[in-house]
């Protein structure tokens, strides 16, 4: 006999677990299906996991200019086994949480394999036998995993995914990373902070490629500053695998070089979890891995849902989440749900220096047809910053000139993953550039950044 819910979430991670927790807040009886770990490859494997070792980096970093703060630190060095174990342990902390939080909100966890079975029926199968699930509506949030290029999958050995690239079997000595995004430069950033001799290779013409081409050309000088070698427009052609190194074929320009490497990270994208689920024989349309819903999250079949990055770009897991909210909020007949606006979602990556974007970059805001004003900021005009010793960095922002709408925030430097939620906030807020100028900002602090780069797009800025 079938187990009968209002709602049945697929997949626990930050889309699945937050729209099971928000529709039991509304009342639905409500069942998640997990087959691996509550929180999903984010939480597990992917956002808080990688965050803990750059942590551990970025302490690394600051112990060796203790000198520049007036302190002393001799016999500096790391544990590369006990960073890997910390960061473990943060998950697991923090994976444990998850099914906390079903337990009291009364959410019924199921750690099993689902597939659509029928209309509005879910079978499981568990470590126990199969198990029938039945309810009006179902929610697909079952994520992404690691893209495999032809030749350039991981084996664990000498190429890795994330995934070894957090529990690492060896220590990088010079270490090569396919993929400038977001995942490919943050394990670039962490392992190089460490000591790597390190390589990143982009396909597109700019390394993080999604970013304002001003931002992603800083950030370019600041990691090469610090010892990356970077090739852009180039290709990893094939990797030549052997017992201690890796023979990469590099073309760059029409011509091919070899290199050694004695360990290789693949980061060139994800695909989207929709195999074995029954999707397409329930009639849902997938396109290119990823399931087509519209501005709600419905996939056209009627009682079934999709969101995260199976739903599409962006592949973030605070979008994951928000989507998770608002299905459930319209599964339980609110009427006051409003859709996730890609453009008001901000982008993050957590490298050194950090990087953070809202909205059109400048390219993009032309291509619209704005006419826009520019504003800029260094972090060397500001007191805050160099008082913390990161004077590198910059605030982008971009206004359309006739409404003064904000159209565009970019930032990079220390602790700008923090600061482009006012940004955010303010693009919510439909705020204007004369609602920015005329806010007062504290001091001394790095959000004065912000200010004086939106007083900049008017020539305005005080301390530059």
């Amino acid at each position: 006999m079938a187990d009968t819910y209002d709602m049945i979430v697929i997949g626990a991670g930050p889309g699945g677990y937050v729209a099971a927790i928000r529709g039991a807040q509304l009342g639905l009886k409500v069942a998640c299906v997990e087959r691996e770990h509550l929180g999903g490859i984010c939480l597990n494997w992917g956002c808080i996991p990688t965050k803990a070792m750059l942590r551990s980096a970025e302490v690394f970093h600051l112990m060796h200019r203790a000198k520049e703060f007036g302190l002393k630190a001799d016999g500096i060095g790391y544990d590369l086994d006990a960073v890997a174990q910390r960061s473990r342990k943060v998950a697991k902390q923090l994976s444990g949480g998850i099914g906390h939080l079903f337990k009291k909100n009364k959410v019924t966890s199921i750690m099993g394999e689902a597939k659509l079975a029928g209309k509005g029926t879910v079978e499981v199968t568990t470590d126990k036998g199969t198990q029938t699930l039945r309810a009006k509506d179902i929610v697909i949030a079952t994520g992404a995993r690691a893209r495999d290029l032809p030749g350039l999958e991981a084996d664990g050995e000498r190429v890795w995914s994330y995934k070894h690239a957090l529990v690492p079997p060896h220590e990088p000595k010079k270490l090569l990373v396919i993929g400038s995004g977001a995942i490919g430069i943050e394990f670039a950033s962490f392992y190089n902070t460490l000591g790597a001799e390190t390589t990143v290779v982009e396909v597109m013409d700019r390394i993080l490629p999604v970013e304002d081409e001003e931002i992603s050309s800083f950030a370019r000088k600041q990691f090469e500053k610090q010892g990356m070698t970077i090739k852009a427009k180039a290709i990893v052609k094939k990797l030549d695998r052997r017992k201690d190194k890796v023979v990469a074929t590099i073309e760059s320009d029409g011509k091919a070089e070899t290199h050694e490497f004695d360990t290789v990270i693949s980061a060139v994208g994800i695909v989207g979890n929709v195999e074995g689920l029954g999707l397409e024989e329930a009639g849902v349309k997938i396109d290119r891995s990823h399931v087509v819903v519209d501005e709600y999250c419905r996939t056209g079949v009627e009682g079934l849902w999709a969101i995260g990055d199976i739903a599409g770009a962006p592949w973030l897991a605070h979008k994951a989440s928000h989507e998770g909210v608002l299905v459930a909020e319209m599964i339980a007949g609110r009427n006051d749900v409003h859709p996730v606006k890609p453009g008001a979602i901000a982008g993050c990556t957590y490298c050194h220096p950090q990087v953070a974007s809202v909205g059109l970059t400048e390219a993009k805001a032309k291509e619209a047809g704005h006419k826009i004003k520019v504003g800029h900021f260094p972090f060397i005009g500001n007191g805050k910053a160099i008082a913390l010793g990161e004077p590198e960095g910059m605030v982008k922002t971009i206004f359309d000139e006739e409404t003064g709408e904000l159209l565009g925030a970019h930032m990079v430097g220390a602790e700008v993953t923090e600061l482009i939620q006012g940004y955010v906030i303010g693009r919510q807020l439909e705020t204007t550039e004369q609602d920015l100028q005329q806010t007062v900002f504290p001091h001394p602090t790095l959000s004065e950044m912000m200010h004086e780069s939106v007083l900049d797009a008017d020539g305005r800025a005080i301390h530059f």
